[in-house]
């Protein structure tokens, strides 16, 4: 199968995921957890608990499929998108709730650094370009998922921000089928064999062990994998509670809560492959550092604005700043690995994205809760701020003549 052959049919399930998650995420997710009672740290839990299965399963995951190959291993993540978004149907309980997000965690857990380490095998000298390919296609299933879900709850909604069981039971049923596709349409791709180096259990476990080891050992791998961690901090703050600021504070509808988070979702798209580019020719720093410091002013400035059109705007300023970042987090992780241990160094780039993705709603969930929106979203911002410099001092990059 040619390079081109594999990544669109790795694009095509990266969208189907991405649209079954998105509708079992945002603005649906938080809306639903208020619907059975939650409070704003219980909300938190309730968004960033699915990432935190991420933080123990993403390493263990991207390491097994350099070690047992990747088909088997993204398979196993699909089997997740097909089957547990199931269990949202039968959801009576906020602790029930928290469960099935739990388990749905694994979907993205096993599947997203394996799919990214497939890229990054293959795609050379042009490793930015097509990781950030890779990943907007998956955003336009996000950015479809998003506004369809608050459309489904503002159409069925009982009362402004009422909602009936059955709304929910809808947006989440759409979820299981599209996820179920997923898994079919991927099966087609990875039921086939597979040569996968060292046959012996002792040979894969000592290249398991070894490719963990060497990998999360690199200061530099971790250092911008915990850059990243900080940007998706907010993100995954933006992600619970921006719905809620909107519908509760600014007096939004859901289907306008959804679009603002859509807006985010295509800049972030659009922006991508482009910077994705830039960085493979110019450098990855400088587009790292900008774009954390343009998702700090734009978080930091959303609980000073009420009306949609204000809102949009500094979703529009996050998005772009979330594209300078992204574009050039995972190729730069790349960039400083083998290519035998692309999964693991993808594993460990997952993990701490998913500690920063986890800890954005619980610890936003907190401040709210104790201090409000503006205190909170101001200290969350001032960790972007610092961790700026602190980035372009401590990792070191080559020249971009110099990748391979």
């Amino acid at each position: 199968m040619t390079f081109k052959t594999t990544f669109a049919m790795l694009c095509s399930v990266g969208f189907l995921a991405r649209f079954s998650y998105a509708l079992a995420r945002n603005p649906v997710l938080p809306l639903f957890a208020l619907y059975l009672g939650a409070g704003p740290e219980a909300i938190g839990l309730a968004v960033g608990i699915s990432t935190v299965t991420g933080i123990f399963f993403k390493l263990p995951s991207g390491a097994l499929s350099d070690v047992i190959g990747r088909r088997k291993t993204m398979l196993m993540g699909l089997f997740f998108f097909g089957f547990v978004p199931f269990a949202y149907l039968f959801i009576t309980s906020y602790a029930m709730l928290v469960a099935v997000r739990f388990f749905h965690g694994f979907a993205t857990a096993v599947y997203g650094p394996v799919a990214m380490a497939v890229v990054a095998d293959t795609a050379g000298s042009r490793k930015g370009e097509m990781l950030s390919w890779f990943s907007s296609v998956g955003i336009i299933g996000g950015l479809l998922g998003a506004p369809v879900g608050g459309l489904i709850l503002s159409m069925t909604s009982v009362s402004p921000g009422e909602y009936a069981p059955w709304a929910f039971k809808l947006v989440y049923g759409i979820c299981a089928v599209t996820g179920l596709a997923a898994l079919v349409l991927g099966a087609r791709m990875l039921l086939t064999e597979e040569k996968v180096e060292g046959a012996g259990f002792k040979a894969r476990l000592d290249k398991f062990l070894s490719g963990i080891k060497e990998v999360a050992g690199d200061r530099r791998v971790v250092i911008t994998s915990s850059m990243e961690g900080l940007q998706n901090m907010a993100m995954g703050a933006l992600e619970a509670f921006l719905p809620i600021y909107a519908v509760t504070v600014a007096g939004l509808t859901a289907f306008e809560a959804g679009l603002l988070w859509a807006a985010q979702i295509v800049v972030t798209m659009l922006s991508k492959p482009i910077m994705g580019r830039v960085s493979d020719r110019f450098g990855r720093k400088p587009l790292f550092v900008s774009g954390l410091l343009a998702c700090a002013v734009s978080f930091a400035a959303i609980p000073l604005l009420t009306g949609f059109w204000p809102l949009l705007a500094a979703a529009l300023v996050f998005g772009l700043g979330e594209a300078f970042v992204t574009s050039s987090s995972a190729a730069m992780v790349a960039d400083m690995c083998r290519a035998g241990q692309y999964g693991t160094a993808m594993g460990v780039f997952g993990t701490i994205f998913d500690v920063g993705h986890a800890s954005g709603p619980i610890l936003s969930g907190l401040l709210l809760g104790a201090f409000g929106y503006f205190p909170a979203f101001l200290t969350m911002s001032l960790v972007l701020v610092a961790a700026a410099p602190l980035f372009a001092l401590a990792v070191r990059e080559e020249n971009a003549s110099g990748r391979g």
